[in-house]
C-alpha cells in the first residue's frame, strides 16, 4: 500500500471525519501511521472483580448479566447501567447519554472493560469505561489481543469528533496488514541496536512495555533527526558552491576602530568578531548565527563586519523586525562610527524615501539600516556583500531570499538573535549555520533583582513603583494581550464556554491596564501605552517620549521584547507572567538594568498554582539566558521557540531535541552517508523520504 495514499481512500474514513482528521495534520496513510501516542493508559493487569479498589484504573472482563437504560428527570439524561460478572464476583458499569450501548452489549455478551472504579452508596462501579466485545469461544486469546481495553493503550492527540478510540480503530488493522519499506541500512540498525522500522511503528502504537515504547520512539526520532542533518549537510554544500565577495580582513583597521570605542570588548565579543571577519574572507557566502544574551553586545560585533565590508568598497544591510529597533540601531551605529562611513535609514515612515533609495542604488550608502522596507522591489543595491538580520527568526525564508536575488554575487549572511537558543535546538533546526555565542556580559552591568509577586503583595509593588518614579526612574509594564477578545468571534467549547476566555480569563489587557494605572493607581504620574496595532509614527512618538522622560510608566505588549534601550528604566513589571515562557520573560528583564541604577523585575502571577510559580522562581535564581532557555525547552517544549511548531517539524523529532546524544549520532551518520554516497543512489527509500521532508519543513 502506498504510504502517501490520501486518507479518504481508506476504509472507515467518511466525508464527515475527513476534515477533522485533516485538522490533526492527517492527510495521508503515512500521516496516520506517524500520528504517535502522547501517552499510554496502563491496563496490563487484568483485575478480578473482587480485587477492584475505588480510585483505581482497571481492566475487568466478564459476562453482561443485565443491562438497562434509565432516563433521569428533570435533567433529561440517559443512564446506561450494566451488571458484569466474572468468576470472582460482579460489579456495575455506568455510561451517560449513550443509550445505544444497551443494544451493543446485550445480556450474555462477553466484554472487556477499562476505566476508573468509583464508589457510591450503591457500591463499586466503573464510570464511562471503554469497552470491547470478546468472543466466548476465543476468550483466553482475547485477554491478550485487545485494542482498547487491555495492555498499554495508546492515547493520541485528539480533536472534536476524533477520539483515541476511533484512531485506534483505524490504525491497528493497518499495522498488521501493511509492509513498511526500511529506511536505514542494516549495518546502521545493528550499530545502534535500533528496531526495524516496521517493528518500531508497531511498538510505538502497541508496546508490551514502556521500555519497548521508548526504544521505538528513539528509533523513529532518529529517522527525523537524520533528515534534519542530511538536509543541513546538503544545504551547506549548496552554499559552499556559491560565489560571494571575499572581503579581506584588515586587522589594523579593525583594531583602530575597537580602540576608539567608549567601552572594552569582552572576550566572547572578540572571538565572535574574529570568526565573522575570517568568514568574510572566503569565496563562498558566510552563513553564521550570532547568539548573544540580552545586553551582551551583538550589535557592535556585527558592525565590525559591516565596517570591514565598507572598507573593501561593498555595501551591508542591517535588517531589524520593527521600526523602533531599526531607528535604535541607526542611532547606535551612527554614534559609534561618526562620519567615517555613510549610513542610511529606510523604513516605511522614512520621509525622503526617493533620495535614500537613490543613494543605495548608486552605492553611496555603505550601511543600510531598515525594516522590511529594504526588500521592496524598487530597492536596488549597487554591490551588496553582507546581510545582517537582527532577530532572524522573525524573518521568513522568502524575505531572506528577496535580499539575495538580483545580486551578481551572493551576499554573506549574518543572523543575530537575543533569544538564547538551546544548543541542541540550534544544531538541529539551524544545522547549516555556523554558530558564534556571546555569553559574557559587559563589565559593570548590575544583576537585576527579580521577584515573583503574589496577588496579596500587589499594593506593595505599586508603592515600590511610585518610589522609583519619584526618584526619577522609569517603569515598563508588560501585559499578554492588547484588548479583551470579542466574545462573538471566540471559539465555543462543548459546554458553550469560550475556550479563549478560559485561556485568558485572568489576562490583563493593555488598554484595560493602562486605564487602571493612569486613572486609579497613578493618576498623578505620566502613563503611556504601546502596542502592535498602533501605526509606526504613533509608536515612534510614544517611544521617543518615554526615552526623553516625558512618560514615566509605559504599559506595553511584548512589542518591546527585543532591543529597546532605555537606560533610565529600572523596573520591568510583567502582568500574568505565567502566560510567558522563561526565555521570553528573560528578554523582558533585559530591557532594564542598562544604566547606572539598580534595576528590578517584578513578575506578577495571577495564580496560586505552585508548579507555575516554581517555574517563575527559576528566574529569581538564574540570570543566564542560555541556562533558562534549556529549562524552558524542557518545561514548555522546543516548539515554543520561534513558533517552530508550525514549521512542519515532526512532533517526535521536536520532543527529541533535548537528546544531545541522539542528535550527535544523527549528525555523524548524515555525514558518513553523504561522504560515501553523495547522491544517495544506494539508499532509495532514504532519498525519497528526504525529498518529502525537504518539501514539508520550513523555518520562518
Amino acid at each position: 500500500m502506498d504510504l502517501f495514499l490520501p486518507i479518504e481512500k481508506l476504509k472507515n474514513v467518511g466525508a464527515r471525519n475527513l476534515p477533522r482528521l485533516n485538522k490533526l495534520g492527517i492527510k495521508t496513510l503515512k500521516d496516520l501511521l506517524w500520528h504517535f501516542p502522547v501517552r499510554y493508559e496502563d491496563y496490563t493487569r487484568l483485575v478480578p472483580i473482587i480485587d477492584v479498589q475505588a480510585g483505581e484504573k482497571v481492566n475487568i472482563q466478564g459476562e453482561v448479566l443485565k443491562i438497562v437504560n434509565k432516563r433521569l428527570f428533570p435533567r433529561r439524561m440517559f443512564v446506561t447501567q450494566a451488571l458484569i460478572k466474572d468468576e470472582s464476583g460482579a460489579m456495575n458499569a455506568v455510561w451517560f447519554n449513550q443509550p445505544y450501548i444497551a443494544n451493543s452489549l446485550q445480556e450474555g455478551t462477553f466484554v472487556s472493560l477499562a476505566g476508573k472504579a468509583n464508589l457510591d452508596k450503591h457500591g463499586l462501579y466503573l464510570s464511562s469505561p471503554t469497552y470491547e466485545k470478546i468472543d466466548e469461544s476465543d476468550f483466553e486469546i482475547k485477554k491478550t489481543n485487545l485494542t482498547h481495553t487491555g495492555g498499554l493503550i495508546p492515547i493520541y492527540p485528539e480533536t472534536d469528533g476524533i477520539t483515541s478510540k476511533y484512531l485506534r480503530f483505524l490504525i491497528k488493522p493497518l499495522l498488521k496488514n501493511i509492509a513498511i519499506p526500511e529506511l536505514l541500512p542494516e549495518p546502521l540498525l545493528q550499530k545502534y541496536n535500533f528496531p526495524a522500522l516496521q517493528e518500531a511503528l508497531l511498538k510505538i502504537h502497541y508496546p508490551l512495555s514502556l521500555d519497548e515504547a521508548d526504544r521505538a520512539k528513539e528509533r523513529l526520532a532518529f529517522d527525523d533527526l537524520l533528515m534534519f542533518q542530511l538536509k543541513a549537510v546538503l544545504e551547506r554544500r549548496k552554499i559552499n558552491q556559491l560565489k560571494s565577495a571575499p572581503v579581506k580582513f584588515d586587522q589594523e583597521f579593525i583594531q583602530n576602530f575597537v580602540s576608539k570605542l567608549p567601552f572594552k570588548l569582552t572576550k566572547d565579543q572578540k572571538i565572535a568578531a574574529w570568526e565573522i571577519l575570517k568568514d568574510l574572507q572566503k569565496k563562498y557566502p558566510m552563513n553564521r548565527l550570532l547568539e548573544g544574551d540580552v545586553g551582551s553586545g551583538k550589535t557592535v560585533v556585527a558592525l565590525m563586519g559591516a565596517l570591514q565590508v565598507a572598507k573593501a568598497g561593498y555595501q551591508s544591510v542591517f535588517m531589524a523586525p520593527t521600526e523602533i529597533l531599526a531607528r535604535q540601531h541607526y542611532q547606535t551605529i551612527s554614534y559609534l562610527v561618526g562620519n567615517t562611513i555613510k549610513i542610511a535609514l529606510l523604513t516605511s515612515s522614512t520621509e525622503e524615501k526617493t533620495e535614500v533609495k537613490k543613494a543605495i542604488a548608486e552605492g553611496e550608502a555603505d550601511i543600510v539600516i531598515g525594516t522590511h522596507a529594504v526588500i521592496q522591489k524598487d530597492v536596488k543595491f549597487k554591490n551588496l556583500a553582507l546581510v545582517i538580520l537582527d532577530e532572524q527568526h522573525r524573518f521568513g525564508v522568502a524575505q531572506r531570499a528577496a535580499l539575495v536575488k538580483n545580486q551578481e554575487i551572493v551576499p554573506h549572511l549574518l543572523s543575530m538573535t537575543a533569544t538564547p537558543i538551546p544548543r541542541t535546538l540550534a544544531l538541529t533546526v539551524y544545522g547549516d549555520l555556523d554558530i558564534s555565542i556571546i555569553k559574557e556580559k559587559p563589565k559593570g552591568r548590575q544583576k537585576i533583582v527579580t521577584k515573583v509577586v503574589s496577588p496579596a503583595k500587589r499594593r506593595a509593588a505599586y508603592q515600590f513603583i511610585r518610589n522609583e518614579v519619584n526618584s526619577g526612574r522609569q517603569v515598563f509594564v508588560i501585559c499578554p494581550r492588547i484588548e479583551l477578545a470579542d466574545p462573538a468571534k471566540e471559539i465555543r467549547g462543548k459546554n458553550g464556554q469560550s475556550k479563549m476566555n478560559i485561556l485568558w480569563a485572568e489576562a490583563k489587557a493593555v488598554q484595560e491596564e493602562y486605564k487602571k494605572l493612569s486613572e486609579d493607581i497613578f493618576p498623578d504620574l505620566k502613563v503611556g501605552m504601546l502596542h502592535g496595532k498602533m501605526k509606526p509614527k504613533e509608536k515612534n512618538e510614544i517611544m521617543n517620549n518615554f526615552k526623553n522622560g516625558k512618560i514615566s510608566i509605559l504599559v506595553s505588549t511584548s512589542v518591546i521584547e527585543v532591543g529597546v534601550d532605555i537606560p533610565n528604566a529600572t523596573i520591568m513589571k510583567v502582568e500574568n507572567a505565567e502566560h510567558f515562557g522563561l526565555a521570553q520573560l528573560h528578554q523582558f528583564r533585559g530591557r532594564v538594568g542598562r544604566g547606572e541604577h539598580q534595576s528590578y523585575c517584578l513578575l506578577l502571577s495571577s495564580t496560586a498554582d505552585t508548579t507555575t510559580n516554581k517555574r517563575l522562581k527559576a528566574l529569581t535564581e538564574c540570570d543566564d539566558g542560555f541556562e533558562l532557555a534549556e529549562k524552558d525547552m524542557l518545561i514548555r517544549g522546543p516548539g515554543e521557540f520561534f513558533g517552530v511548531k508550525q514549521s512542519g517539524i515532526p512532533d517526535l523529532a521536536m520532543a527529541s531535541l533535548a537528546n544531545v546524544e541522539l542528535i550527535k549520532k544523527a549528525r555523524l551518520e548524515a555525514r558518513l552517508i553523504l561522504k560515501e554516497d553523495p547522491s544517495m543512489n544506494n539508499y532509495p527509500p532514504l532519498r525519497e523520504r528526504l525529498e518529502q521532508f525537504q518539501k514539508l519543513t520550513h523555518f520562518e
